[in-house]
């Protein structure tokens, strides 16, 4: 997976890959009688215009944006497998759709990193280079809703110990921030302090995301821990610690 650019490049590998990955994945599962199964799905598979607060009964209520698409039906058809295998074969599978997941140990290569990530490494390594500029994709309009990598470990866990129903259930952390919100606390984390340049003739993806989350709290009792602002302190510490570490590696 990766951003909307990468997207834009890849949506055959995307679609074969995710779809194989997940279908045949499963299917071994079930011959081999595994007790219990959990597939991740993608908050890329609800459709573009979906009412905010997103909620799982608007699952098939549209097409997906469309410049994911590829990567948010491969996702969504793991749950009509999900559903059909619990019917046909009694496997106890469940159907999990996080929000854009970030964090330490993310990917943070320019040619397919999500945006969070993206953004760090352009403002730590403008501020190291002495650059007063930066450039961001879209018109900083749309909203995106993230979850720390770790309160998404934390859900996927309780809904394994807890959940067992055949219906999708959404993790994410119940916020809405707009892109030029995230830039602006991105920057300031960074130290960055010179201008954004925004590039409105690239796409800003789909218009809003944000979760309705109060499935996963009665379900298994899942809320998300990890304030925004400390989740993205933590992820540009540990970007900063570990390129520096690998730059002194190099011969």
């Amino acid at each position: 997976m990766g951003g909307i650019g990468y997207n834009r490049e890849h949506p055959a590998e995307l679609f074969y890959d995710n779809i194989m990955m997940g279908v045949q994945l499963m299917e071994a599962a079930r011959q081999r009688r595994v007790t219990k199964f959990v597939a991740i799905g993608t908050i890329c598979a609800y459709p573009k215009f979906t009412p905010v607060p997103f909620r799982e009964e608007n699952l098939w209520d549209g097409y997906p944006e469309e410049t994911n698409a590829p990567y948010g039906l491969a996702k969504k058809m793991l749950l009509v497998q999900v559903q059909a295998y619990r019917q046909q074969y009694g496997l106890n599978a469940i159907y999990l759709l996080p929000v854009n997941l970030y964090g330490p140990g993310d990917n943070f290569d320019p040619a397919s990193s999500h945006v969070i990530p993206a953004l760090i490494k352009k403002c730590v390594d403008a501020v190291d280079r002495g650059e007063q500029q930066i450039e961001v994709w879209g018109t900083g309009r749309a909203t995106r809703e993230f979850l720390y990598v770790e309160d998404a470990a934390q859900g996927i866990l309780l809904a394994t110990e807890r959940y067992n129903g055949a219906g999708p259930v959404n993790l994410g952390a119940g916020m809405e921030i707009s892109i030029y919100d995230l830039v602006c606390l991105i920057t300031h984390l960074t130290g960055f302090e010179g201008d954004v340049v925004w590039d409105a003739s690239k796409p800003d993806g789909q218009p809003r995301r944000c979760l309705d989350t109060s499935r996963a709290w009665q379900e298994f009792g899942f809320r998300a821990k990890v304030s925004f602002e400390e989740g993205l302190r933590q992820t540009v510490e540990w970007y900063k610690a570990n390129r520096r570490v690998g730059e002194r590696a190099k011969p």
